[in-house]
């Protein structure tokens, strides 16, 4: 009898979604041979309480039109219409009632302040990229000191340079996005008046 689908779950604001994001995804996919990887855009991020960001819908759809034409990517709505913070224990276990011919073999979401205790038993994969587009700063690094190599990886995904704040910071200036994000994307933000005025477009 096969056992369950693996599958990979890629778990963020998605504020836009961007080509970084995507290559990412197929990234992990591909080297850990996942069957599917499972976008969740975040509800209410916990962490991001410090700022507003763009209601969850519109992440939501955004995401949707950027994975469409590849037949493995999908998107998840538990963090969205879950009421309250985003955690990571919540999705998982949301994902398994969604899907419940599946096991989230690998989690795609990780923090530099060290391990995150409720994925523990789910092999995650950090991205860390060469450069900083966008930035004068140094290049986004990421450190496996202290992790345990045999639930961490540590994939250089080069177009994670893009950022998705720069993305937005690009809008509000009025600077092209084209081919930072997929073309949907664009059309998306430009329909709504996504992140021309610094507050989220709530339509």
């Amino acid at each position: 009898m096969a056992g369950p689908r693996r599958i990979g779950v890629m778990g963020g604001t998605f504020d836009p979604i961007h080509h970084g994001h995507l290559v990412a995804a197929a990234e992990v996919q591909s080297v850990f041979g996942l069957e599917q990887v499972v976008f969740v855009p975040t509800g209410r991020p916990w962490q991001k309480d410090d700022r507003r960001v763009s209601p969850a819908e519109q992440r939501y759809l955004m995401t949707v039109v950027a994975t469409a034409s590849n037949p493995d990517f999908t998107v998840s709505r538990v963090d969205v219409d879950r009421d309250g913070p985003t955690y990571t224990i919540d999705t998982l276990r949301d994902l398994r009632d969604e899907h419940p011919d599946t096991e989230p073999a690998l989690h795609h979401r990780c923090r530099r302040d060290g391990p995150d205790p409720v994925v523990e038993g789910r092999r995650r994969a950090c991205s860390t990229s060469r450069a900083s587009w966008g930035s004068p700063g140094p290049a986004t690094s990421l450190s496996l000191q202290g992790l345990p190599p045999e639930r961490v990886s540590l994939l250089e995904i080069p177009a994670l340079s893009i950022s998705s704040t720069d993305c937005r910071e690009r809008v509000r200036a009025g600077q092209p996005v084209w081919y930072l994000v997929p073309d949907g994307v664009v059309q998306y933000i430009a329909k709504y008046g996504l992140y021309r005025t610094g507050e989220p477009a709530d339509r």
